[in-house]
């Protein structure tokens, strides 16, 4: 024990203060009780006769109690070092003190050692360490002393069962409490108060609320701890209505309730939204002076934010005492939940300001603010301050910080803090899988995805609908549908996040009508499943489609949103239906109340132009009530090359390059107008500012997924290895094209070169070589799929209709804007696009 002193003692510096505080503690207590010895000797003269160890152990076990009432181990180690110099006088109830000591002052070593070389020892002594254990989270060490305890023969009395329910309810299982149930029985103890509650609270973690029941009508002196122990059982397990049946009935026999009655009582009227009833238990809260109460006022914030009633929380958090980090957490969170980043930033920092240390759920909220917020120095200041208070390595915390980083373009860093966490779970994976689909690196989210399964992580909702983003980001047709499967083998099948992201992952990799189908087997639908399937249809160019799912998302009773009339309004684009487009977006503030945003223009832009209203669309942009953005220049652009409008286009061109002035297809689409009206001198001083400025034409790309394998094309490549094979099939190809009357639109050629140049130029464009190598890699009758990353051509959608007819393939072509679904000669988009 001496040298368990030795290692436990301060700094050096501060040594012999503390033997000096221990000698005099114990000189000044030994006078006092020597004192008091004599006095006792004077009054019977018998006690002279006592042996000197039954003295000493009667002494040390006062000077013990003394440190006990003083929280002051430093000085019980003292004299139990003195006790065992003089031979370890102790008597078991001074030896079960000392023990108390050691367990209270959270040095369970020294308590294990004592309890060890104990030569006899009661329940008190098991309980004691019990006790520490359970204070340490030491559960399976707690458990097996239990059992000693009973298999050595000591008294099972109240204390024991209240202690090892508790130790059962810390580890999660509580339902060993039925075996626990059984021994109380039998020994009698089932109507005792004590173990009686201890037996509810079991009972409710384990969500057995009749046998809750059952044991508090079966308490013959029911407490107030009791009743609260029953209110607070039905209100954690949702019976709402029997919670406060309850305390109107521990009310009626006279049973003051505490701060955690009124708790629980504030639970069951949020779960049963009885406002009414919550603001007179409120009332009665004012009457009995609970409303400084932490618990209680937590209790009220949590009341009147999912009432609503702002001015109320902000008032009792403001009344509420705040030494305490859970109101400051607890409002944190609801402000970082509710869309408020920038008041609870505010309030971390006014949190910081009065000295209170954050928790890791604090810093977690605090964090998800900052996320949102998109700020990274402020959380590059928060995971300073995680290291400092060391809540780095907890896992709420280390998420959040993932995904700060993730949100402000940092994934690197992201990814460096997720290798290095050595207790990741669900969230942990999904925030990094999340955070590369937002950075476009869909790749890598399905790298990890698979990485996720081989370590057997448990996917979620969040990561299937990840996955499934990535798969329609590379539009990885394969890889989705095998996704999809995948959820029928887990309990995500009939999710509806996972559902909205299957049509969205169905709609952008050409199969619209699977899109339709998982739409349509949907049991529950939220506003994003029906925002997905309008623009699914908007992208297909099925714009009278996409019309009929608004008309029924109306009809079924769900309000439309912004993106709601973004879709609407993007189908009508694609579709060419002006009438329509124009009503759906004068209905918007009128019908609906929702102001137009730079998308809703956009959208209305590039239907009028595409059109052929070019000066109605400039006089739109004119009365945007804010700054047009680049976004709405670019579609009058597009529809004046369309329009071969010149002069308006120019302007257009201007306005974008005053506010990005190096954006390459700008250029690019300005030369190209300028070729199309055949103003070459215009094209050459372009091409030579290009240069000039180190920018390069984005080079046109096709791609095409076969067998896992994604192969690329770009217009006039000859690096592919089946170039041959794609060569004569283009050559049967030409000829077949032609017997059929189909003559190359050699304006698509913005080159001035000769007419049978441009014809051979056209017959290599990067579209038609991923078709050429489709039709001998792919199976007879499928589905040919390819994409593209700019517009297609008038000359190739042209002979893309008439291939589909001779080959008898449907050809889904997905551009830059939407899909081209050809079939049998005739295209989806109707030759607008």
């Amino acid at each position: 024990m001496i040298r368990l002193l030795t290692t436990r003692a301060p700094r050096p510096s501060n040594i012999s203060a503390v033997h000096q505080k221990i000698n005099s503690f114990v000189c000044s207590s030994l006078c006092g009780f020597s004192a008091q010895a004599a006095n006792q000797t004077q009054q019977n003269p018998s006690s002279i006769n006592r042996p000197s160890s039954h003295f000493d152990s009667h002494m040390y076990g006062a000077l013990l109690q003394r440190c006990l009432q003083n929280d002051d181990p430093i000085s019980a180690m003292g004299l139990h070092c003195k006790i065992l110099k003089r031979g370890n006088c102790l008597d078991l109830f001074a030896t079960n003190i000392l023990l108390n000591v050691y367990v209270k002052a959270e040095l369970l070593s020294e308590a294990e050692i004592l309890f060890d070389e104990m030569p006899e020892r009661n329940t008190v002594s098991f309980v004691t360490l019990v006790q520490g254990y359970a204070q340490y989270l030491q559960f399976s060490e707690a458990v097996g002393l239990f059992t000693r305890l009973h298999r050595e023969g000591h008294e099972l009395n109240p204390f024991v069962f209240t202690s090892i329910l508790k130790v059962l309810v810390s580890m999660e299982c509580a339902e060993l409490g039925w075996n626990l149930h059984a021994c109380i029985y039998k020994l009698g103890h089932e109507s005792n108060a004590f173990i009686g509650t201890a037996l509810i609270d079991a009972y409710s973690v384990c969500g057995c609320v009749d046998f809750a029941r059952e044991v508090f009508d079966g308490i013959r002196c029911k407490d107030m701890v009791t009743w609260t122990g029953m209110v607070a059982c039905y209100a954690e397990n949702h019976f709402f209505q029997e919670a406060l049946d309850a305390f109107s009935q521990m009310r009626l026999v006279g049973f003051k309730p505490n701060n955690f009655t009124f708790a629980g009582v504030f639970k069951a009227c949020i779960g049963l939204e009885a406002l009414d009833i919550a603001k007179g238990v409120h009332g009665c809260v004012l009457k009995t002076r609970y409303e400084y109460d932490l618990y209680v006022g937590v209790a009220l914030l949590e009341l009147y934010t999912k009432c609503g009633d702002i001015g109320n929380v902000q008032q009792i958090f403001e009344e509420i005492p705040k030494t305490d980090v859970i109101p400051w957490s607890f409002m944190i969170s609801r402000f970082a939940q509710s869309d408020q980043s920038e008041k609870a930033v505010n309030l971390f920092c006014r949190m910081r300001q009065s000295f209170v240390v954050p928790n890791q759920y604090t810093f977690a909220s605090a964090l998800q603010a900052c996320a949102t917020l998109g700020d990274l120095d402020l959380g590059k200041q928060m995971h300073s301050l995680v290291l400092k208070v060391r809540l780095d390595a907890d896992v709420f915390v280390s998420n959040a910080l993932m995904d700060v980083y993730a949100k402000c373009g940092r994934i690197e860093a992201s990814l460096e803090l997720f290798e290095k966490s050595l207790n990741r779970n669900d969230v942990s994976w999904n925030t990094m899988i999340v955070g590369y689909v937002n950075c476009g690196d869909a790749e890598k989210a399905l790298s990890l995805f698979l990485e996720m399964l081989e370590n057997r992580a448990q996917a979620t909702e969040v990561t299937y609908s990840g996955v499934l983003c990535a798969s329609a980001g590379l539009t990885a047709l394969e890889l989705g549908t095998q996704i999809h499967s995948l959820t029928f083998k887990t309990n995500y099948a009939e999710n509806t996040v996972v559902h909205n992201a299957l049509i969205d992952m169905y709609s952008k990799c050409g199969r619209i009508r699977d899109a339709r189908l998982v739409f349509d087997m949907m049991n529950e639908r939220d506003e994003v499943s029906w925002n997905t399937m309008i623009s699914g249809y908007s992208m297909h160019g099925l714009g009278m489609e996409a019309l009929k799912i608004f008309q029924m998302m109306q009809d079924r009773g769900h309000k439309p949103n912004t993106l709601t009339f973004v879709g609407v309004l993007s189908a009508c684009s694609n579709s060419g239906l002006l009438d329509e487009g124009q009503a759906y977006f004068s209905s918007m503030l009128q019908e609906y109340g929702i102001e137009p945003c730079i998308e809703h223009y956009s959208c209305m832009v590039r239907l009028l132009g595409r059109s052929g209203h070019l000066h109605k669309a400039l006089k739109l942009i004119e009365e945007i009530p804010f700054k047009p953005s680049v976004t709405v220049w670019r579609a009058l652009l597009g529809a004046c090359v369309i329009h071969k409008n010149v002069e308006l286009g120019r302007m257009s061109a201007q306005r974008i390059l005053e506010m990005e002035p190096e954006d390459d297809a700008t250029h690019v689409l300005l030369s190209n107008m300028y070729a199309t009206a055949r103003r070459w001198d215009n094209v050459t001083a372009i091409r030579q500012s290009m240069k000039k400025k180190g920018m390069k034409k984005e080079p046109g790309l096709s791609w095409i997924e076969n067998q896992g394998r994604v192969h690329y094309f770009s217009a006039g490549d000859t690096s592919h290895p089946d170039m041959k094979v794609i060569n004569g099939i283009l050559e049967w190809l030409n000829v077949r094209t032609r017997r059929a009357g189909f003559v190359p639109d050699c304006n698509a050629v913005l080159l001035d070169v000769d007419t049978k140049e441009k014809e051979r130029l056209l017959w290599v464009h990067s579209e038609r070589l991923a078709l050429a190598f489709a039709l001998f890699r792919t199976s007879s009758g499928s589905q040919i799929r390819i994409i593209k990353n700019l517009r297609i051509c008038v000359d190739c959608h042209a002979a893309m209709k008439l291939i589909s007819k001779i080959v008898q393939r449907d050809i889904i072509i997905r551009d830059m804007n939407r899909f081209h679904d050809f079939h049998d000669g005739i295209c989806s988009c109707g030759d607008y696009w």
